[in-house]
Order: C-alpha cells, then sequence, then structure tokens
C-alpha cells in the first residue's frame, strides 16, 4: 500500500526518538517531517540529535539529512504530511495546546503523546480498545473550532494504561464496577530522560509522582465516558483511589488493582475467561500495532513481573495475575504495561492506525 507521509513533532527527544524507533518499517507510515525546538532548526537530524541520541541503535540512515524544522514554523512544513504525532516537550502546557491547535487550525490530524488537551472537552482521549467510539468527537471538534481536515486526538496517562482494559472488559462483559483501589509501581523511564536520579531510585521507592495520582484516578472516567452534544460527559459513577510509586525498574508500570462490583460478583473463573477471550476493535480490524490479545493472563503465582512480561505481543498488550478475592472488596489482581511502547508512543502509533482505518485521516 501507499505508505501515508507523517511527521514528528519534538522530534530531538527521547519521545520522539521512541516514535522513531518504533516507526522504523511500519507498513503504513513514513516519517518525511521532523520538527523541534528553535536550537535544532535548520541543523540535519543527526547533527541535532547525535549527542543525545538514546535508543539501543544507531540514527536511521533515511533520517540523517533530514533538516529539523522550528516546530512554530507551520509555513514549511513538508506539504506531503497526512498527520503528525506530537512529542513537544514544553514547561507550559498552554504553550503546548497552542502549538497542536495551530497544526489542527492549518489542516494537519496531531495524534499526542502530550497532557496538554487531556482535559479539553471536544478533545478525545483514546485507548483503542476501550472508548474507540469517542472518534465520532471529531466532527464535532471540527465543527466548534472551524477546522477542515486537522484535528487533536490524545493517549492518555501511561499509570492508567496498565489495568483499565481489564476492568473494562468486565464492565463490557455485564459486571458493572464503583470502587477500585490502585497502588501503582512505576518504572523510572516514566519520568523521562535523564529522569529519576540514581541517588533517589536505587535501593528505595519513592512514594510520591507529582500529578500521577490526580491522572490515574481522574483520566478513566473521560475514557470511560460518553461522546455528548458538546464533548465527553465522564462516567462519574465509579470511585478510584491512587497512589502512585516510582520503583527502580527500567521499563514496565505494574499495578495493583483492588475492585468492588455495584451488585452482580462473576466468579474468578468467569473473570479469567473475560480476559482471555477479550478483543475490541483494532483486532478486528488486525491493526498492525495492536495486541493479538490485549489481555494476557498468567496462572504463574509470581507473575506479571516487569523483566519477563513488559515485552508481550510487541510491548502493546496488558500482562494480568494474581486474581483473588480480598477481604475488603471482592476481588484483586496484578496487572502490567510497557510504559515507553504501550503507555507512550506504540499508543499513539495504535491510534493513528485506527484512525486512518476509520477514515478520519485520508
Amino acid at each position: 500500500m501507499k505508505k501515508y507521509k507523517i511527521g514528528i513533532l519534538g522530534a530531538t527527544g527521547v519521545v520522539g526518538q521512541n516514535y522513531i524507533k518504533l516507526l522504523q518499517n511500519h507498513p503504513w507510515f513514513q516519517i518525511v517531517d521532523v520538527a523541534a525546538s528553535p536550537r535544532s532548526a535548520n541543523k540535519t537530524y543527526n547533527e541535532a540529535v547525535k549527542q543525545k541520541w538514546q535508543m539501543s541503535f544507531s540514527i536511521p540512515q533515511d533520517l540523517h539529512e533530514l533538516i529539523v524544522r522550528d516546530v512554530q514554523d507551520f509555513e514549511s512544513i513538508n506539504p506531503e504530511v497526512n498527520f503528525v504525532f506530537s512529542a513537544i516537550n514544553l514547561p507550559n502546557k498552554e504553550d503546548i495546546k497552542t502549538i497542536e491547535l495551530a497544526y489542527a487550525k492549518s489542516g494537519i490530524p496531531v495524534i499526542s503523546n502530550n497532557s496538554a488537551h487531556r482535559w479539553t472537552p471536544d478533545v478525545p482521549m483514546i485507548i483503542g480498545e476501550i472508548n474507540h467510539d469517542h472518534l465520532n468527537l471529531i466532527p464535532i471538534q471540527q465543527k466548534r473550532r472551524g477546522f477542515t481536515k486537522g484535528f487533536v486526538v490524545v493517549k492518555p496517562n501511561c499509570s492508567l494504561q496498565s489495568y483499565l482494559t481489564p476492568i473494562y472488559a468486565l464492565e463490557k462483559a455485564g459486571y458493572k464496577l464503583s470502587k477500585l483501589i490502585i497502588t501503582t509501581l512505576q518504572a523510572v523511564s516514566g519520568a523521562g530522560y535523564p529522569g529519576v536520579s540514581s541517588m533517589d531510585v536505587v535501593d528505595n521507592i519513592v512514594p510520591y509522582i507529582s500529578g500521577e495520582e490526580e491522572k490515574t484516578e481522574r483520566e478513566p472516567l473521560k475514557i470511560l465516558g460518553k461522546v455528548g452534544e458538546n464533548g465527553i460527559v465522564n462516567d462519574e459513577s465509579i470511585q478510584i483511589s491512587a497512589t502512585c510509586t516510582r520503583v527502580p525498574v527500567t521499563d514496565g508500570h505494574t499495578a495493583s488493582v483492588n475492585m468492588k462490583f455495584t451488585d452482580k460478583i462473576p466468579k474468578k473463573e468467569e473473570i479469567i475467561k473475560i480476559w482471555k477471550d477479550f478483543k475490541s476493535v483494532p483486532q478486528e480490524l488486525n491493526l498492525p500495532f495492536a495486541p493479538k490479545q490485549p489481555i494476557i493472563y498468567l496462572e504463574n503465582i509470581d507473575r506479571p513481573q516487569p523483566k519477563k512480561d513488559r515485552d508481550k505481543d510487541k510491548g502493546m498488550a496488558v500482562t494480568v495475575g494474581r486474581l483473588r478475592e480480598d477481604n475488603v472488596f471482592d476481588y484483586k489482581f496484578v496487572s502490567l504495561s510497557h510504559n515507553t511502547i504501550r503507555g507512550a508512543a506504540g499508543g499513539a502509533i495504535l491510534n493513528a492506525e485506527l484512525l486512518v482505518a476509520k477514515g478520519f485521516i485520508k
């Protein structure tokens, strides 16, 4: 098939580099445009990034001579670009919002890795297996803002992607949940590069990550919500209490989850069957980045473990284990996902594939 031409905003940062890593040999997408801060503008990509390249392979040859564009120079974007991934890293979230909306206004769809627009009411926050129907918000966004072909779609925080799909699978099967207690054990790569000081995290656990608990408690309410006339109407029927910690693990966010059902309580065997049988639109469409089995349940009493399980199915699956009855709530389990693949660039790439398959990107 003819490949879609794509750009990466913030291409010299670690998240931008992860996009480049994951998009190598992608069957649908080809990188033709890279943009970054004015410090990197007008340099070749190799010149701009070679001293801060963090990936485990060399800078791809086909990007070496690609000229880095100033991310705010909208006029010089390659006219062939069909859409852009946004990995912009700026201290002021309002600046990120402004830049992403400017691209959308100029007719360029934006699939964002950033948190800036997660709570913008008319911007869908997508996990492909859960709320793919929220893409129906795009025409509302375009009409309200006067966009033509452009729009903004975001992915959620990495902390909740390790547990929300198993929760959604149970609700979709008719077992509504009322309360969740979540404790996350989050990898150091989630803090970016250079991230957490080794003096802070080696031989230690940091019991606080700024903003993470609020995101973990609030973002699921939008993802599980419904499309309204002016934006997403949140699902306020579920209460979530979160404690988010940083642990000395390189990659892979783990979550310990206690759950209470509203009325009907399934048997343990039925929960496991629901998880093992769960498929959704990305699997039905056979999207390149979609895991074949979105939820993998492990019977081993000591799994999942980040080192052993984070890379399952291209790093895009959620791995679950230790399902057992809870003395206070109904059940508890442990789940894991790869935070820099499923939780970051890989999740955004899957969203882009979904947008293409559903006809939102031409």
